[in-house]
């Protein structure tokens, strides 16, 4: 038996967009799932869009105020895909109405925020899932299993980039994402939040970091009107870009290994250069998100000049199966969306937690405390989620 379950979203930009196509197609793809989202309210302040959404994806309703959707007993689970600002405070609010959550990263500006979501959840009873998507690639998850069998010996160091053009443009809008009030660490909370996802979901822990971060675009033209994604503006009054356009890193695990993360948003000539290295004792394996159905593996008894092979997941490696029928037919971005949905919605169904949690939100956003206190300090900073 199917059960429908009543969700809405919140914030109708690209990601709810996103967050709206994977609960169209999560039956598709999963159509042993014991729930069926029912596409009940969508909910975004700029006047129109919400209404547009509606209309185009077939919500039943549409509304400017979220509180509405907190208060709206048809629905049973939400999608938050509003600015980093609102999270605390919609994520809360919908987890005291009973709401389950499927929440972006990085769940608020600071650790104390994330903290506070995830706290929520759990009082609540709800279950709670986070965007933390590049770690639902099945090639990610193969290379977590590749590490966890030891093929490659001991994991030495890991080198994790984030590279991305989306901010590179002088004439950029100074929109809320470079405003510390708002944004929170800029590029920080943008990219190096799945940079701590992936170093923790690949390593474990991370115990302790240094970083060094850097504004490389100073100041950006003020919107005159409504803005989505990575508007420009032009001739509008210029205002100051308060947080991070960079961030490099240094890492330790507790494991003993070591690590590298850096990200950027305003790297021209990079467009989603996302990827990691991990090095062990006896092998290496290497993941390029533009080439996101392919590993480069490095494994056997060589050491010296030890090649590396060119491996195409496939049935088997992670959710692979519910997309492709075979190895090397490519999976893309908003795939992995849907994965997240499947996880969100069976975390529901079977009371289990599947998927990227606000736990893991919380373990991030404590890194990334820790990165905007090393480089106000210049010193080594613990990083501790439990504090």
């Amino acid at each position: 038996m199917v059960d429908a379950l009543g969700v809405a979203v919140v914030g109708f930009g690209w990601m709810g967009r996103v967050h709206t196509q994977a609960y169209a197609r999560v039956a598709h793809h999963y159509p042993r799932l014991p729930l069926r989202p029912r596409l009940v309210t969508v909910a975004e302040e700029v006047p129109g869009r919400a209404e547009e959404a509606a209309a185009q994806f077939g919500f039943e309703s549409a509304t400017r105020d979220w509180r509405e959707v907190a208060a709206d007993p048809r629905v049973g689970a939400v999608s938050i895909t509003a600015p980093n600002f609102l999270h605390r405070e919609i994520g809360v609010a919908m987890a005291a109405a009973g709401k389950h959550i499927w929440i972006e990263k990085p769940v608020g500006l600071t650790a104390e925020d994330a903290r506070a979501v995830a706290d929520a959840v759990a009082g609540a009873g709800v279950r709670g899932a986070v965007g933390f998507n590049y770690r639902n690639a099945p090639a990610v998850e193969a290379a977590r299993d590749l590490i966890a069998s030891g093929e490659l010996g001991d994991v030495t160091h890991v080198r994790i980039r984030l590279f991305s053009d989306y901010a590179a443009h002088p004439e950029g809008a100074l929109t809320w994402r470079y405003e510390r009030e708002r944004g929170g660490s800029g590029v920080l909370g943008d990219l190096a939040s799945h940079g701590v996802d992936l170093a923790r979901f690949l390593l474990g822990d991370i115990t302790s970091l240094t970083a060094d971060t850097a504004v490389f675009v100073p100041r950006r033209a003020r919107p005159t009107g409504a803005t989505a994604g990575h508007s420009r503006a032009t001739g509008g009054e210029l205002g100051e870009v308060e947080n991070e356009d960079y961030v490099s890193c240094l890492l330790r695990f507790a494991s003993g290994a070591r690590g590298v993360l850096e990200a950027c948003r305003v790297s021209v000539g990079e467009q989603n250069n996302y990827g990691f290295e991990v090095h062990g004792t006896k092998g290496a394996v290497f993941w390029d998100f533009r080439r996101m159905n392919e590993l480069g593996v490095s494994r056997g008894t060589t050491y010296q000049d030890q090649p590396v092979s060119t491996v195409y997941v496939g049935p088997g490696d992670g959710e692979f199966a519910a997309f492709q029928p075979g190895a090397a037919n490519a999976m893309g971005y908003d795939d992995l969306k849907v994965v997240e949905a499947y996880r969100f919605l069976r975390s529901i169904a079977e009371g289990t937690a599947y998927g990227a949690t606000p736990a893991d939100a919380v373990h991030s956003a404590a890194a990334l405390d820790a990165m905007t206190q090393s480089a106000r300090t210049g010193s080594w900073v613990s990083v501790d989620a439990g504090a």
